[in-house]
């Protein structure tokens, strides 16, 4: 049997992975890798790498504290690499931070008005759910790669051709 060494990545280390197109066009397929791409990003520019229909997996550079955001669906977290805190707002009113049609996440333009529900510390491979009816902000003292499960909205950016392999 075979020795093999799991490596583990981080936005300060890591080899950008390919694909082998056997009889195809490279442009038929997305690869991103997420740490690449957070490396690359300014901090808590939400990138799209993956799309099914309206839902998004989005990357993010969390570098310092991130504006305020809500959306009015659920959201999920993935951390990545290193530590980041989720700060969390219940909102005394949801509707009038987001509207309730609309999707994808929406920043806040200051602290919304609300109780603090607290804060969730991730490591790596740590989530948090992001829930509806809440706002959340990100925290993080060195530069660290966020996965957001989301769907397509206004803080989502869309780079495919910076980030397809060619």
């Amino acid at each position: 049997m075979s020795d093999y060494t799991t490596v583990f990545g981080s936005i300060d280390r890591y080899e950008r992975g390919t694909v082998n197109i056997v009889a195809d066009d490279p442009k038929n397929y997305l690869f991103s890798n997420m740490f690449d791409v957070a490396a690359k990003s300014r901090p808590y520019e939400r990138v799209a790498v993956a799309k099914n229909f309206e839902y998004v997996i989005e990357v993010a550079r969390a570098e310092g504290g991130s504006p305020w955001y809500a959306a009015a669906h659920d959201e999920f977290v993935t951390c990545l690499d290193h530590r980041v805190e989720v700060h969390l707002v219940k909102l005394d009113d949801p509707d009038a931070a987001v509207d309730p049609e609309s999707e994808g996440a929406h920043r806040l333009p200051e602290l919304p008005a609300g109780r603090k529900m607290g804060r969730v510390v991730l490591g790596r491979g740590h989530m948090a759910i992001l829930p509806v009816g809440a706002a959340y902000r990100f925290e993080a003292a060195r530069p660290a790669t966020l996965m957001i499960q989301s769907i397509d909205g206004p803080e989502t950016v869309h780079k495919w051709a910076e980030i397809c392999q060619k």
